[in-house]
């Protein structure tokens, strides 16, 4: 059997291999000109930390051809809080030099919450992180166990409320799925303990390392990858799809898999768009230094965090946003959340002047020999996400943390995968999403339903 899978981005490249280890031919479509998807990189620069949560997801996937990482190692402390009146947070690895940080009010309050994101996440990981898309009788059983403990009825503001620093502490984590945190449900808490609990670690060559590690092994193992080809549209019929079409012609399979964003998926279709609202995009600058910088991973809050939000929610790029920092050897980036694109015909102004007064703000705090730079703003991201909403849609209220599903519409022989759908955004879970994705559609095949 042969399979096509668009996009060869994490999701992309753990599916050609979860389908290539099956013993199918496996082609991939690339609009790009390399493999790598969001993480692509500006000449050496990444877009993305070079860190990395639930390592065992990527360790599992190179396992299976007796690989690993080399060097791979826990970063602690690991991130740097820094607030407006100059209070520093830096949690780290061990309890003990974290709440020395603390009062003794706030300890009890970090100590409280950390145990309910670890209840969170051990609630939640077996029915939407670690396992294909839940159905009904699943998601009842988890209502019935572990509803009533997620917090159903509560915003994820109200649980973490904690006083002016570890309130913004802890709602941020939200963002990591695009959600403006302040209307976010409260399970979402559970990302919490995914860095705090479990860890951040360092990833040699960041995660451009990782990315030349998975396409080398694909195409090792047979994979041909066709970069620079953008797909125009999918042809389907009698409840499958039977053709993609590209500048370079007609390609046709047995299997599809999309790694691309939902919506360009339904686009290519010709299927109704989604009317769900769409979660945050970003603003990045991409830097390169004069001189290497130590490894380093900052968060300097906003005056107004409640503030900066009412501005994203209203369209507008925020004024004082919170300044996301990394630096990594000689190269680095900045990056705010922005609202994504409000439709055609409305692409941001002033990028260059955005990305100057970022720059300015960030040198009032965090001085850096700044050699080069280059902006990205969601016009940019807009290539790789629709209208630039990173993670699709908005994981807002009660039922909105549910990511959509793998299935497109009744195509029998298509699978959509990616941080657009279950189960999320983020390096992990797009490997986990093309990963599992694939595996579902090769049990439809063995199964008889294809």
């Amino acid at each position: 059997m042969k399979a096509i899978v668009v996009g060869a981005g994490f999701a992309g490249l753990a599916a050609a291999l979860r389908l290539r280890r099956a013993g199918l031919e496996v082609e991939v479509v690339e609009q790009l000109h390399q493999p790598g998807g969001k993480a692509v990189g500006w000449e050496g620069v990444p877009t993305g930390p070079t860190l990395l949560t639930l390592p065992e997801v990527p360790l599992r996937i190179l396992a299976e051809w007796g690989q690993g990482i080399e060097g791979l190692r826990p970063v602690s402390p690991l991130t740097r809080y820094i607030w407006p009146d100059g209070r520093v947070f830096a949690p780290e690895l061990e309890p003990e030099p974290t709440l020395a940080q603390l009062s003794q009010e706030e300890a009890r309050d970090y100590l409280r919450l950390l145990g309910v994101a670890r209840r969170l996440y051990e609630g939640v990981k077996g029915t939407f992180l670690f396992g294909p898309p839940p159905p009904l009788g699943k998601l009842l059983r988890y209502g019935l166990l572990e509803g009533p403990r997620a917090y159903p009825f509560r915003t994820l503001a109200d649980l973490v409320a904690s006083g002016p620093y570890l309130t913004p502490f802890f709602l941020r984590f939200a963002t990591y799925l695009g959600a403006n945190p302040y209307r976010a449900p409260a399970v979402l808490h559970n990302i919490a303990w995914v860095e705090l609990g479990l860890g951040v670690f360092h990833l040699p060559g960041g995660l451009r390392a990782l990315v030349d590690r998975l396409y080398g092994l694909a195409k090792g193992l047979g994979v041909r990858f066709h970069f620079g080809q953008r797909v125009l549209r999918m042809r389907a019929a009698r409840g499958r799809v039977l053709s993609l079409e590209t500048p370079g012609g007609k390609m046709c399979a047995d299997l599809y898999v999309s790694a691309a964003d939902r919506h360009f998926t339904l686009g290519w279709l010709g299927l109704p768009m989604p009317r769900y609202a769409l979660g945050v995009s970003g603003f990045a600058v991409l830097m390169r230094f004069k001189e290497p910088v130590p490894l380093g991973h900052y968060v300097y809050f906003s005056p107004d965090y409640r503030g900066e939000w009412g501005e994203i929610e209203r369209g507008h790029w925020p004024k004082t946003p919170t300044l996301y920092l990394h630096t990594d050897g000689e190269a680095g980036f900045l990056l705010v959340n922005a609202p994504p694109l409000r439709g055609r015909g409305n692409p941001p102004v002033g990028v260059q002047e955005y990305a100057r007064h970022l720059l300015l703000s960030l040198r009032g705090l965090h001085p850096l020999p700044i050699a080069e730079w280059r902006a990205l703003s969601p016009l940019d991201y807009s290539q790789t996400a629709y209208r630039g909403a990173l993670y699709g849609r908005a994981p807002h209220g009660l039922l909105g943390a549910l990511r959509p599903g793998w299935r497109v519409g009744r195509l029998a022989n298509l699978v959509q995968v990616g941080g657009t759908v279950h189960p999320g955004g983020g390096v992990p879970l797009a490997l986990l999403s093309g990963w599992n994705g694939a595996g579902w559609l090769l049990r439809r095949v063995e199964d008889g339903a294809l």
